[in-house]
């Protein structure tokens, strides 16, 4: 415990960038006291809207809620709901230098309509075709020119079109040639892209769909992973440690809900840490805390188990609240005290 408060201490000299498809998060706030006679559909009195970062920018903003220093890489249309998240991002001193304009797609928009503690529905707008290759140039360049200042690359691969394989490609041997910690909060249909990474932190869906699109073989050519039945746990473990060895991770970081995460090591090491959630209200983001406190521990010089240990932590805490949240360093200490 005394090592994890010791990483906490230094989350402020890191400085990490995020790469990824860029969301904002609107809350509709509201209560329900009948159904309308349209509809068998409940009617909310709207009385409040907040915005908060959402997708990458979530990830920036546990970083800067942690205390960390983030930048943010991605792209944005030319409309109402870009001038928002900007104003957002600012006001977490998130830096914006790399977010790119591109007037043709709009600003991703999710909006969940809330009454009391209850979301009632939501509402996506949202653009996923992959961004044009001249985009793509501007954002290679942007990371050439800039990456030998930052500790860590984070990608936050949402499957928006903002991540593709051209741009992973560069982007992987941009940071292993600059000895950068690169980590991945995957897509399953890319895994097959994140190869060399240092490691990437799926739920246990996105690995099982991983495991089903994957054609890994051994040596005598014949698939080594069997994805026409349900998975066990055993499966899941036989499964990461392959994927791990067959994309040259150094680790894989799985999380599994209510039964917390399971880190899988290079040389075959297996850490189930159950989960430290005391109430879940809201899983929205948890997954981003999770790789923004992970990449975090890292950069600050933890071991992966640390950082595990750490990351747990601030995503039992996130999910105890409603919408799209963030911890404080504060928050995180006196939970592990």
């Amino acid at each position: 415990m005394k090592n994890l408060k010791t990483i906490i201490s230094k989350f402020n000299k890191a400085n990490i960038l995020v790469v990824g498809d860029l969301i904002l998060d609107q809350y509709i706030w509201g209560s329900v006291d009948r159904v309308s006679p349209e509809a068998p559909v409940p009617v909310v009195w709207a009385n409040k809207r907040t915005y908060v970062p959402g997708g990458a920018a979530n990830v920036a903003n546990n970083i800067s809620s942690l205390g960390g220093k983030a930048t943010l890489v991605g792209v944005i249309g030319n409309d109402d709901h870009a001038k928002i998240l900007t104003q957002e991002l600012k006001k977490r001193n998130i830096g914006t230098t790399g977010i790119f304009t591109a007037s043709n797609r709009h600003t991703i928009l999710k909006s969940r309509v809330i009454a009391g503690h209850q979301q009632v529905v939501r509402v996506d707008w949202e653009d996923r075709e992959p961004l044009p290759a001249e985009l793509n140039k501007k954002i290679i360049g942007f990371i050439k020119k800039n990456i030998a200042k930052y500790d860590a690359l984070i990608i936050e691969d949402y499957g928006k079109g903002v991540i593709n394989k051209q741009l992973l490609e560069e982007l992987i041997l941009l940071a292993c040639v600059n000895k950068k910690i690169i980590t991945v909060d995957p897509k399953e249909d890319h895994f097959q892209f994140y190869r060399k990474a240092t490691s990437i932190t799926p739920n246990r869906k996105e690995l099982e769909n991983a495991i089903r699109n994957l054609k890994i073989k051994d040596n005598d050519n014949k698939f080594k992973l069997n994805s026409d039945r349900l998975f066990t746990d055993k499966d899941i473990n036989s499964a990461a440690l392959q994927i791990m060895d067959y994309l040259e991770l150094e680790s894989i970081l799985v999380t599994l809900g209510e039964q917390g995460m399971k880190l899988f090591e290079r040389g075959g090491r297996v850490t189930h840490i159950p989960t430290k959630a005391q109430a879940v209200f809201d899983v929205s983001g948890a997954g981003d805390t999770v790789i923004s406190t992970f990449t975090l521990a890292l950069s600050a010089g933890a071991k992966k188990l640390e950082a595990a240990y750490i990351a747990n932590y601030a995503a039992g805490i996130v999910v105890g609240k409603v919408g799209t949240a963030v911890t404080t360093r504060e928050e995180l200490l006196k939970r592990i005290r």
